[in-house]
């Protein structure tokens, strides 16, 4: 392939990769729309229900909560039955539990819709197997990049529309028609996507996983590093049960806290019991060379995740308030526009970041990427309100472009680790950020804004090195059908 033929032309709808390219992306756009539809209204909310702080807190809580088991099944789902399905699957549900929440009548149906809306944040694992089932490996990583950089947008766009469209309608429920207007939307677009996508190029072969229920390891020595990293993903969702107990925003009882604790220690052995069965066969019997893979390339995946996409939750959950504080003069309106650059930077910063591992290589652009980004926090960690604004911009937009850019740069490798497990590889990896937003946010509910900083920074570092031990995706890998015919996949 030349050079001019491997540039991406964006506009060219009659190359096929390009045409699904931007139905998926648009539909990670709208997972993201819905998912977030909720923070613009959150005002209207508060008044139409007579909300306390801390009920609101707890619905900013449970819009996360159950996106960590989520992205885990999806990946899974993905794998077995294709994204095609499931994407459009996902979208028509979405649209339901869209509408449950807008026009629900009680502060706890307006909580069970708003948990179960986690879901929905599930979407963009679904993408990542699709996007690399249409590219080849040199161009994967920008069109992951893209993928992800312009779903992301639809937090923004959410933002930027869903007030606006409320007052258009008007009254005291402008803001439910608003928020179901989305739903509509979405569950239309379940027809569309199913109707126009498919799950592999004409004469390609979908590689499903062997088995259902975890991911294939090849060795003993990664089954229990497999086991270890699924560790992390418990404990944050245990941290979050505690913060709907009387401990943090009081929405459940200390003892309802308990029952989450016992459920998620019986799901945890249950998941384990499944890895076994999944894994049994490899362990006992052994692989053939040609199939073996190193799950250590998929736990520094996850934790680049985690302090990528992480780090990026939870500063643009933080962010406005910071600015509000540490600047005199501002009002809540303005921190909020202020800090709102850190999100619109994921629309050029994660399709470079995928580009950037294209033509510079994988691990190489990664550590650089996450280097860039430790600096980033440690200089946020300086900002005081003695700073002038515009030079503080500018160092929040600086920082948000390394973090952005290294979620690029993580995803352009996930599809090159082993293809028939893509999907939970990238429901994994994105696991692992929402665990990074529970952890840097509950770091954030002991600490001040600029030791906050210097923890992200810190733990960056940390993961800067363990990307040194990253294999740099070479060659082939292969895939064998239950028939025995194996496949080779050009990885380089």
């Amino acid at each position: 392939m030349s050079e001019a033929d491997g540039k991406m032309r964006l506009l060219n709808f009659g190359d096929p990769k390009i045409k699904t390219l931007h139905i998926t992306w648009f539909a990670f756009f709208l997972t993201f729309v819905v998912w977030f539809s909720h923070a613009p209204m959150l005002a209207f909310i508060k008044e139409a229900f007579d909300l306390s702080s801390a009920q609101i807190k707890a619905l900013l809580i449970l819009n996360v909560a159950l996106t960590i088991p989520a992205r885990i099944v999806i990946g899974i789902l993905v794998d077995k039955y294709g994204p095609r399905i499931v994407y459009s699957g996902l979208l028509f549900i979405s649209a339901f539990t869209c509408l449950g929440f807008a026009f629900a009548d009680s502060y706890e149906r307006l909580a069970l819709f708003r948990f179960l809306l986690g879901f929905t944040g599930a979407g963009f694992v679904i993408g990542i197997r699709m996007v690399g089932e249409w590219f080849p490996a040199k161009q994967v990583g920008i069109a992951e990049g893209i993928y992800g950089g312009w779903g992301n947008f639809g937090s923004a766009a959410a933002a930027m529309t869903l007030p606006t469209l409320a007052a258009v309608f008007g009254g005291e429920d402008g803001w439910r028609y608003a928020i179901g207007v989305t739903g509509i939307i979405i569950g239309l677009y379940s027809f569309i996507y199913y109707n126009q996508a498919r799950n592999t190029p004409k004469g390609s072969t979908y590689f499903k996983p062997k088995k259902n229920g975890g991911l294939e390891v090849t060795s003993w020595k990664d089954f229990y590093f497999y086991l270890a990293m699924n560790v992390p993903m418990y404990l944050a969702l245990a941290v979050l049960a505690w913060k709907l107990s009387p401990a943090g925003v009081s929405l459940f009882s200390e003892q309802t806290m308990y029952i989450a604790w016992i459920v998620l220690a019986v799901l945890m052995v249950f998941q384990i019991r499944q890895i076994w069965i999944v894994n049994k066969d490899n362990l006992t019997n052994g692989v053939a060379d040609l199939e073996k893979y190193h799950f250590k390339n998929v736990a520094i995946l996850d934790v680049a995740y985690f302090v990528t996409f992480g780090s990026e939750l939870a500063v643009v959950s933080m962010l406005p308030l910071f600015f509000l504080e540490t600047f005199d003069g501002l009002d809540p309106v303005k921190a909020g526009l202020l800090a709102s650059g850190f999100a619109f930077m994921n629309l050029v910063a994660r399709p470079t970041g995928g580009h950037l591992s294209d033509k510079i290589g994988r691990r190489k652009s990664l550590m650089v990427l996450i280097g860039g980004l430790a600096v980033g926090y440690f200089v946020l960690s300086q900002i005081t309100g003695a700073w002038a604004i515009p030079l503080a911009v500018i160092a929040t937009m600086c920082c948000s472009f390394f973090v952005q850019a290294g979620e690029g740069a993580v995803f352009a490798i996930v599809p090159l680790v082993k293809r028939r497990m893509t999907g939970q590889i990238a429901g994994m990896a994105g696991a692992y950020g929402n665990v990074g937003a529970v952890t840097y946010l509950t770091v954030l509910s002991f600490v001040d804004y600029s030791t906050f900083f210097m923890v992200i920074g810190c733990s960056a570092l940390v993961i800067f090195f363990a990307a040194w031990f990253l294999d740099e995706p070479r060659g082939q890998i292969a895939e064998v059908m239950e028939d025995g015919t194996v496949h080779m996949i050009d990885v380089s």
